[in-house]
């Protein structure tokens, strides 16, 4: 718990009830903003409270009306730089336009580089964020990124007291997730298996074609965010045809956007597994298979151990009591 002196946590609009349990974790108040939309959606930011020398948080994460809330967060971020503000981190849960990492065509945008560069021009001197889409944003920062946490020792925690890991297979419904499904599998002792899948276009996958055994196991899916969930559900569907006794999906960011919810409703899934760096209220009211892990309590340890200078390294590894 900290005593208060010389740190400051600031919520956004986005994300209020994570930022809440962030204070609770580190034993602060919200500290006093006000944040208002002008006749035309201006957004206006008054900080009410003196930040002079302090060590700034600024909770705000890349959900609903993303732009908005993008806008907000470098606002804030300014608004305290000019106020004198010590140090700022900004701490974005879900980076916004974080799938928007590189030139995948001809003229195509590298968006997730220009927010890095708004949000450091804004006056950012640190970043925390939670399973990145895409490492490689890291190094869009020329400020010190801070932390970029992963959701594996949340994962790895819920697994090992709900299920019985003799009968448990983890599995990637893609390739590109092959690296954090087989770290999860290598810690757990169990087997691994993966799909590879072929796409016409974004969002649509037409073809995919399971790796690996999975007859009478409880197949688990692991990746780091489910948006339309057509992914997920069609995976699901190929691991009960191929035998799986049940399949689960443990899934960092639930955007689940689009007829997500019914698809999961309608699909094999026993649950669908997110954590709590979105809203999940709604979510949870709409479809009984949503399940919801908190990490507010990491992302308070790491904002406790980065205003003290102590090292982080262990939250990435093990979830903090």
């Amino acid at each position: 718990m900290l005593n208060g002196s010389g740190i400051k946590i600031f919520s956004g609009t986005s994300h209020p009830e994570l930022a809440e349990v962030i204070a609770r974790r580190i034993g602060l108040p919200i500290s006093k903003a006000e944040v208002t939309r002008s006749g035309i959606g201006e957004t206006q930011v008054r900080i009410q409270e003196s930040v002079r020398e302090d060590d700034v948080y600024i909770i705000n994460t890349g959900c609903g009306a993303v732009n908005t809330a993008l806008m907000e967060l470098c606002i804030m971020i300014h608004a305290c730089k000019i106020a004198s503000a010590k140090r700022i981190t900004a701490v974005i849960p879900l980076f916004p336009y974080a799938r928007q990492d590189k030139k995948d065509k001809s003229r195509a945008p590298i968006t997730a580089k220009l927010v890095a560069n708004m949000i450091q021009k804004a006056g950012c001197d640190h970043v925390i964020t939670m399973d990145l889409h895409a490492s490689q944003i890291q190094g869009f920062f020329d400020v010190p990124f801070g932390y970029s946490l992963y959701a594996e020792p949340s994962a790895i925690l819920y697994i090992r007291t709900h299920f019985d890991l003799n009968d448990v297979v983890i599995v990637s419904p893609d390739a590109g997730g092959a690296k954090r499904a087989t770290s999860i599998a290598d810690r757990l002792g169990v087997d691994f298996a993966l799909f590879h899948k072929e796409r016409k276009k974004a969002n649509e996958v037409s073809r995919m074609v399971l790796v690996g055994h999975v007859k009478d196991k409880v197949a688990i899916l692991v990746d780091d965010m489910a948006d339309t969930c057509g992914t997920l559900c069609l995976a699901s569907q190929h691991l009960t045809e191929a035998g799986a006794s049940k399949v689960y999906a443990f899934v960092t960011h639930g955007i689940l956007s689009g007829n997500a919810l019914k698809s999961i409703e309608e699909s094999s899934l026993e649950k669908l597994i997110v954590t709590n760096t979105l809203p999940q209220q709604e979510n949870q009211r709409r479809c009984r298979k949503i399940e919801v892990l908190d990490i507010g309590k990491v992302l308070g340890e790491v904002i406790r151990r980065s205003h003290y200078g102590e090292s982080v390294s262990k939250l990435f590894h093990e979830v903090p009591y």
